[in-house]
């Protein structure tokens, strides 16, 4: 990569190291709360069912998730997987990606490559640091056969979860990381990278310098725009959802792998099969985007304020 050099009499953009700050990952935590309990988990539920049943169409989905446990049915996996998961990744990801994109950036790489950079870091810590069991757990709920229609009791999450270790062991639990891994990776490289590029762009056409700081629904909109082009990967949702899915099928590998899965998919439902749910999951991708960016640099920004506030006062 070419070295930048600045104009003559141009001060060089400062790069400064924020501190590692324990409010920032309750930060992290806390939107990746909110983004679940609210649109998060509904969508999720419904990019998981069309994954799973490549047949149904997107009413068809909704029609499905209804008949489950009517609006229940759209937060199934909420409890306990999906807060499990959002109190930790969020975390994972805001304190990761932080870190990534300031040593990024430290190499010369422009606000781009830093974010690309740092949600692609962040995306992978979060697959196996938290993420392989909980996306296991919850698409089990969502994919389990319905035991009830036969008249027999279903058996509870924790009773499912136990039942899936004592077969199959941890691997069992994590099954599907390495495409949970992948999916996040290019999930979060995408979608700071593209949010980080939109930002440039609104830059330009408002005529904002690079010191200058974008407005709220600036930053909404940069976000959104990089959550909904980040669906480009859904054929690796897809896989992984049939990877982690409890469905009979005696045509299905007996040892899934992320290649073996791919073939599977296609030789069942063509290169169609691969993109189920991909309309959920841009709304799911815009909505994420828009709370661990835009709203995760707002509120950064909104602590940040007020503990400096705070140390001035003392003082």
């Amino acid at each position: 990569m070419a070295a930048v050099v600045p104009l003559a009499g141009a001060e060089p953009k400062k790069l400064e190291k924020k501190p590692i700050k324990f409010s920032n990952l309750l930060l992290g935590g806390g939107l990746n709360m909110f983004e679940v309990t609210t649109l998060g988990q509904p969508l999720e539920v419904v990019k998981t069912t069309m994954a799973a049943n490549r047949s149904d169409t997107f009413g068809g989905a909704l029609s499905r998730i209804w008949a489950r446990g009517g609006v229940a049915g759209y937060y199934q996996g909420l409890i306990p997987w999906a807060w499990i998961e959002a109190s930790t990744k969020g975390a994972v990801l805001l304190f990761v990606a932080s870190e990534a994109e300031y040593y990024a950036k430290s190499f010369g790489a422009n606000d781009f490559v830093g974010g690309v950079a740092g949600g692609m870091t962040g995306g992978v810590a979060q697959a196996y640091a938290t993420m392989g069991f909980c996306t296991c757990m919850k698409t089990v709920e969502i994919t389990k056969h319905k035991v009830a229609a036969k008249g027999i009791t279903p058996p509870s999450t924790w009773a499912t979860f136990m039942d899936i270790y004592r077969k199959e062991g941890i691997k069992g639990i994590n099954k599907g990381v390495n495409a949970v891994a992948i999916r996040q990776t290019t999930n979060w490289g995408s979608r700071f990278g593209l949010s980080r590029l939109a930002e440039t762009g609104i830059r330009k056409v408002t005529g904002k310098e690079d010191s200058q700081k974008l407005g709220s629904m600036e930053k909404v909109l940069a976000s959104g725009l990089g959550g909904g082009l980040s669906a480009w990967n859904q054929p690796i949702e897809v896989i992984r959802v049939e990877m982690q899915s409890k469905k009979d099928d005696p045509n299905r590998p007996k040892k899934m792998t992320v290649g073996n899965t791919a073939r599977y998919i296609y030789s069942s439902n063509g290169l169609k099969g691969l993109y189920r749910g991909v309309t959920p999951r841009i709304g799911l991708g815009v909505w994420q985007t828009i709370c661990m960016v835009a709203l995760g640099d707002m509120a950064k920004e909104a602590v940040e304020k007020l503990t400096g506030e705070a140390v001035t006062a003392k003082h």
